[in-house]
């Protein structure tokens, strides 16, 4: 059996008395686009900063690639290419100087790894005079890329890489990553939006700094063992408060236009016959497909009794 490229063991990190990230294990096998998907706050970003060297845990033990991510941190530094949440290149220098610079960083060129980041880079060739401050978001966003896969790496470290862009913008980087997989990269990619989970090979759905399920987006989804019911009336808002406190729901949140319920008792007609009773007008009740922002929620829901 292979090793995992990526191994982590009872992780824990804590700033004064919160706990950031409560013992977390999990592996990443060689080639897989991993994703950890969270709100803001779940404890993916200090999870990346440590498998990146640049945090060291309270306890517990991670590798990459066989080097230990306390003891080997110059040899990690190496190999993984990392792209953090807030875009950090140099603002007042060109495209073509910061790719330059970092590529001179791991003693490389753009020359000699050109064709790894050639379906990238010809997006923003056209601009490589251009400072990289004055590029939009999505131009940002793949010049970051192309920085961080300059030297080669054997994994790409990825943190909320598509917030604050664009929804063509958000759907083309995905569309990169799937064929930077396919040349046997390593890719861990951390996200706040629900929809991107099913573009990975696996997920781990993480909030307040514990893992509550990882697997594949189908087979998550799949352990979604109730009936979901979209609900719509002509006040949303006092359905909102009126669903809250019926001791029958078991989850109730808003999505788009609708609430999203899951109830204890199993009768769907309970639910027509409580909002009436709530003199809700105009009700619409329909049984629907979960999707995996749904299996986060009742994931949530059921960590939290």
């Amino acid at each position: 059996m292979l090793e995992p490229t990526i191994s982590v063991k009872n992780i824990s990190k804590n700033y004064g008395n919160i706990t950031a990230i409560d013992k977390l294990s999990f592996e990443i096998k060689k080639g897989e686009l991993f994703g950890f998907i969270g709100p803001d706050g779940a404890g993916k970003t200090t999870l990346f900063r440590i498998l990146t060297t640049l945090l060291f845990p309270d306890s517990g033990s991670a590798s990459l690639c066989g080097f230990d991510v306390v003891k080997d941190y110059k040899k990690i530094r190496q190999i993984i290419g990392y792209m953090p949440g807030k875009f950090s290149l140099y603002q007042d220098l060109s495209v073509e100087e910061n790719l330059t610079f970092f590529a001179t960083i791991f003693g490389t060129t753009i020359e000699e790894n050109y064709d790894l980041i050639k379906d990238i880079y010809v997006q923003i060739e056209p601009f490589k005079k251009r400072t990289a401050g004055k590029l939009s978001g999505g131009m940002k966003q793949k010049l970051a890329l192309c920085c961080a896969m300059i030297h080669k790496p054997e994994v790409l470290v990825l943190d909320e890489p598509t917030t604050g862009v664009d929804a063509v913008s958000r759907k083309e980087f995905w569309e990169m990553l799937r064929k930077l997989k396919e040349s046997g990269i390593t890719i861990i990619v951390s996200t706040p939006y629900m929809d991107e989970a099913s573009l990975c090979d696996r997920v781990a759905l993480i909030q307040g700094g514990n893992i509550m399920s990882t697997d594949t987006p189908e087979n998550i989804i799949r352990q979604f063992d109730t009936a979901l019911y979209a609900i719509k009336t002509h006040s949303m808002y006092q359905m909102m408060l009126d669903l809250n406190e019926w001791n029958q729901t078991e989850t109730a949140y808003l999505f788009g236009q609708y609430m999203h319920l899951t109830i204890k008792d199993k009768d769907s007609n309970a639910i027509e016959t409580y909002l009436k009773s709530k003199s809700h007008k105009d009700i619409e009740i329909r049984q629907i497909t979960p999707n995996i922002e749904d299996a986060f929620m009742r994931l949530m829901s059921n960590n939290s009794r």
